[in-house]
């Protein structure tokens, strides 16, 4: 694995000053820098967007692009079967990341309609979630 793509869906830009008893304080800039200085043979593709058919169109243009693809869709998690068909549309294996653990947090969050077209899910190590998820990757090899 050479390049992979980390996804991020609607709020997630606000990373560091969103409920930070949540997400923490770290910034989403931060997490890249150190995935970058820990993984230096990898090239890892940032993308972010409050619009689920943006979030679609980066997905699609990743086929052929990259070899991995880290996603936290945020709330769209729990309300997209449009990110669910297009991951599984493309053949780049995905694996589903979250900063909280849903199981902890209300109801409605319990259930991720892209999980079932992801590889797997990590959850709940906040930000280092996005390193585990990395190393999932690597893993698939």
């Amino acid at each position: 694995m050479k390049r992979i793509l980390i996804v991020n869906g609607p709020n997630l830009n606000l990373l560091g000053s969103r409920e930070p008893e949540v997400y923490g304080r770290q910034t989403m800039d931060d997490c890249l820098t150190a995935l970058r200085q820990q993984y230096p043979a990898l090239t890892v593709d940032y993308y972010q967007s409050n619009v689920e058919g943006e979030l679609i169109n980066r997905l699609q243009a990743a086929a052929g692009e990259v070899d991995g693809i880290l996603i936290n869709a945020g709330g769209y998690s729990h309300t997209s079967v449009a990110l669910h068909d297009c991951l599984k549309a493309i053949s780049v294996p995905a694996v589903e990341i979250h900063i909280s653990n849903l199981a902890q947090r209300e109801a409605f969050r319990h259930v991720s309609l892209i999980a079932a077209a992801c590889r797997g899910t990590i959850a709940g190590f906040g930000m280092d979630s996005y390193r585990l998820g990395v190393e999932a990757l690597l893993k698939m090899e």
